[in-house]
């Protein structure tokens, strides 16, 4: 366990946090916020925001590309947060550390450079009924056009992964295993270590989806013994538009650039070109520099915090809202896995999605309605939507129980 992981302090005031988060201040038709949509996004602290004011005031130039002192800070500054969050996974090397837009462009990235080359006909890829809808579609595109097929693991009523039937899927024509590290629609927490374990007997390599593992526990990929993990910022107190795409070496440095243009070159000549080593060989163009300066901040605002405070109080408050909820007659909870996050997808019996989050959203309360970018989840629980309440180390006891009285109030108007 890293320093980072380790790092908790002795007592966890949710008060002093909050004075951290100005967002959750302001009012929503002149209610107080209570921002339940964190799997969506999160809210940024002070430190995060002042970063990115930071940088563009005092620092802006672009990286890479100039000698002179605004450059060499900038540079500076983007090339540390890659070394920030080579630590925060526990990254063997920064040189695997792929900065990229987010978790979509990270899987689009695997799916085309390193999976596309590598297909054909009778080959397939392998992911699961809960995954987000990132880490299905850039494997059936892929798979489209090489003529491989993609296959779905299945999972319980609970909303947990039937392991053993994943693993038994885990077949000599499977080229690539995928799989979400936790659900954003269930919060279920799948046991990567075992799967990835399961993948090398085979020499299978195993994408993890990361966006909504990261912000709420330590990620050691070394640990977790997969061959790529993919996270988003903008989940993890950061700005939008920032990710990370983890690869082990030896893909890197087989696979060809993804996207062409500058900085990701040695030489360029009309007789040929050669790239840049990994990571710079896959991030052409200027990228998001005060993104990834906000995200740095990010990573020191959960060092300041300490993730065994943050699950603890997580997991306190995700027991609270799952037993208030159990309360609320005609209310159906998806998704009660023995190890989630703090994720309560449900529906109220005769009511449809939509018009729960928007009677909610006028009595202050943010959830999230809809399918959650999950359709072959939807569809295994013949649903066409939920509603989803999210929690972050931010909220509170009280906040629950206004978002409670909110939807009982709801329950009123629509039965």
């Amino acid at each position: 366990m890293t320093s980072l992981q380790a790092s908790t302090p002795t007592v966890f005031d949710v008060q002093r946090i909050r004075a951290d988060f100005p967002l959750l201040a302001r009012s929503v038709h002149d209610k107080p916020l209570v921002y339940l949509d964190n799997a969506n996004t999160s809210q940024k602290p002070l430190s995060v925001i002042g970063a990115v004011d930071a940088h563009y005031r005092e620092h802006n130039a672009n990286v890479a590309r100039a000698v002179h002192q605004l450059g060499e800070e900038a540079t500076a500054a983007y090339e540390g947060a890659r070394d920030k969050l080579a630590g925060f996974i526990n990254a063997p090397s920064r040189n695997e550390v792929i900065l990229t837009s987010g978790t979509t462009q990270s899987i689009n990235l695997v799916a085309y450079s390193y999976a596309l080359p590598r297909l054909k006909a009778g080959d397939a890829i392998l992911t699961t009924v809960m995954e987000h809808h990132a880490n299905i579609v850039p494997w059936q595109l892929v798979a489209a056009r090489s003529g491989a097929t993609v296959k779905a693991a299945p999972i319980d009523e609970r909303g947990e992964l039937i392991v053993e039937k994943y693993i038994e899927m885990l077949t000599p024509e499977v080229k690539l295993a995928c799989v979400t590290h936790v659900s954003n629609v269930l919060g279920t927490v799948n046991p990567v270590r075992e799967i990835a374990r399961e993948c090398r007997k085979r020499g299978i390599p195993l994408l993890v989806d990361g966006s909504q593992a990261v912000p709420h526990r330590p990620v050691d990929v070394q640990a977790l013994g997969c061959d790529f993990y993919a996270l988003t910022g903008h989940k993890m107190l950061g700005p939008t538009g920032t990710g990370v795409l983890w690869a082990k070496r030896e893909h890197l440095e087989a696979m060809p650039p993804f996207f062409g243009g500058g900085e990701m070159i040695r030489e360029v000549r009309f007789s040929g070109t050669t790239f840049a080593a990994p990571p710079h060989k896959f991030e052409a163009g200027t990228p998001n520099i005060a993104g990834f300066v906000g995200l740095s901040a990010a990573i020191d605002y959960y060092a300041s915090v300490g993730f065994a405070a943050i699950h603890a109080w997580e997991q306190q408050l995700l027991h609270y809202a799952t037993e208030r909820l159990r309360e609320i007659p005609g209310l159906r909870i998806f998704g009660e896995a023995a190890e989630k996050e703090p994720v309560i997808s449900f529906l109220l019996e005769g009511a449809q999605a939509t018009d729960m989050a928007t009677l909610l959203d006028l009595q202050g309360v943010a959830v999230r309605s809809g399918h959650h970018c999950a359709h072959p989840l939807m569809q295994f629980y013949g649903v066409p939507a939920t509603l989803r309440a999210s929690l972050a180390f931010y909220n509170t006891r009280e906040e629950i129980d206004a978002f409670i009285v909110a939807l009982l109030k709801v329950r009123k108007l629509l039965m």
